[in-house]
């Protein structure tokens, strides 16, 4: 087992092919925490020898997904392609100590071989006439490799079970498994903690290493995240990209906390927690060995009271940068009434549009609500409130409150009309203060607006 070092080196290694996903960001973000909290560094790697499917597009959209979560790192972005000379290198290393060999074997010669030592032993190669054939690593034909995962403990691979894999094609580049294990060792990683799909590679990483005459890294294989329906998350099947979680609207605070939570938690459950308090509580030993499940509605709930708990003047800034607005007085007014409410930042601007734009037209919301004598009623209301001063949420409700009386309505019924009326919908902030925000004038002309085209109709 690899001796626990003094300080932690961690890396997240994307391949940029694609944009990050919910599962590789929680991956990204178990690294960068476990880093932060033994005052360990982070790499930032990219795996990039993909060259066909590794563009630059997709590299950008790392960097600027691990931006928005406000996940830094100490050193890189280092191009894992940018390593192919260290990588031949210690290609040429192995080759020298005899650990690798270059795969020259016949067809014939080594069905020759299997019929006198046994299928399998000795010889573990696929056969080939190629004479430029791939470079492969010799793999003991006794023993095993065990892999000692930090979540789920020791896990023991026969190395009977693997052929003489290969670790560079016949043109010299070398491919993953062998460039990872070079690029941990060389970069000093101490811990790697990735999902657990990768643990099938995990004794091939190790064969490379020992190989080498490197020390292992200590490993963690995180549980792949499921969707409420139980499936595995996949790019094709539910697993929303950083950049979707940012323009629907969520805050990079409660992205981390929902995602940390993504099969970790603290010993007394608290489920709202600060980044300091996350850096200081987690440790990969705790993570959870069985899928933890990815509902979106969970993380909804989970925004929206960071943004209730945000100083009124950073909620106006979050939501002002994300509609691409000025954080000016009137946005601040509407923010203000909104904040209790809206459950996202993208949710605040239907909320708010009526301080901003004439009332939308939802016949739905008006068909529902503006029936025979609701016309009467507005009529009512707008007489009240041309009288109130200061044009405040407290008076105004004072204002209104007998009305309840005199046409024998529920409160339903008296201020649901007079929302459709001010804002077309039927979802506001709480009236009173949505009637203030709006202010006296604008607040009556469309209120009898309303009124008229009842009367009208």
């Amino acid at each position: 087992m690899p001796a626990v070092p003094d300080k932690a080196r961690l890396r997240f290694a994307p391949s940029p092919t694609g944009a990050l996903h919910i599962g590789g960001a929680r991956t990204a973000l178990y690294n960068w925490l476990a880093a932060r909290h033994d005052g360990g560094e982070l790499v930032l790697r990219i795996e990039d020898t993909d060259r066909e499917r590794s563009t630059q597009e997709n590299w950008d959209q790392i960097i600027d997904a691990m931006e928005w979560l406000e996940l830094d790192w100490d050193v890189g972005p280092v191009s894992q392609a940018g390593r192919a000379d260290r990588h031949a290198e210690a290609l040429q290393q192995l080759l020298g100590s005899g650990h690798a060999y270059r795969d020259h074997a016949t067809a014939k010669e080594v069905e020759a071989w299997k019929a006198e030592h046994g299928a399998g032993r000795g010889y573990r190669g696929t056969p080939t006439d190629d004479p430029t054939a791939a470079i492969r690593l010799r793999v003991p034909d006794e023993g095993e490799t065990i892999v000692h995962d930090l979540i789920r403990g020791p896990v023991s691979f026969p190395n009977a079970s693997y052929d003489d894999f290969v670790i560079a094609r016949a043109d010299g580049s070398v491919l993953y498994n062998f460039a990872v294990a070079v690029d941990d060792a060389e970069m000093g990683i101490t811990e790697v903690v990735r999902g657990d799909d990768h643990l099938s590679n995990t004794p091939k990483q190790l064969l490379v290493l020992e190989a080498l005459g490197f020390e292992s890294p200590r490993y963690a294989h995180l549980p792949l995240l499921h969707g409420p329906d139980g499936k595995k998350l996949s790019k094709r099947h539910g697993a929303a990209s950083v950049q979707e979680l940012r323009d629907s609207g969520y805050l990079p605070a409660a992205v981390r906390n929902y995602l940390a939570l993504l099969g970790w938690g603290a010993d007394d459950d608290t489920t709202i927690m600060s980044t300091e308090e996350l850096v200081r509580r987690f440790r990969v030993e705790d993570v959870g060995k069985a899928a933890a499940i990815f509902d979106e509605k969970k993380l909804r709930w989970l925004n929206g009271r960071f943004m209730r708990e945000l100083p009124l003047d950073e909620y106006v800034e979050a939501v002002a940068r994300h509609l691409g607005r000025e954080s000016d007085e009137q946005l601040h007014a509407a923010c203000a009434i909104a904040q209790e409410k809206a459950q996202t930042l993208e949710e605040a601007w239907p909320l708010v549009r009526f301080l901003f734009e004439p009332p939308v037209d939802d016949e739905k919301a008006w068909g529902k609500v503006m029936k025979e004598g609701t016309g009467e009623v507005l009529e009512a209301v707008a007489d009240a409130l041309e009288g109130v001063e200061p044009f405040e949420p407290e008076p105004i409700e004072a204002a209104l409150a007998p009305l309840l009386e005199r046409f024998d309505l529920k409160p339903g019924k008296l201020y649901q009309p007079i929302r459709v009326a001010i804002t077309g919908t039927s979802i506001s902030p709480g009236i009173f203060e949505s009637l203030a925000a709006l202010g006296r004038d604008r607040s009556l002309e469309r209120i009898r607006a309303a009124a008229g085209r009842l009367a009208a109709a």
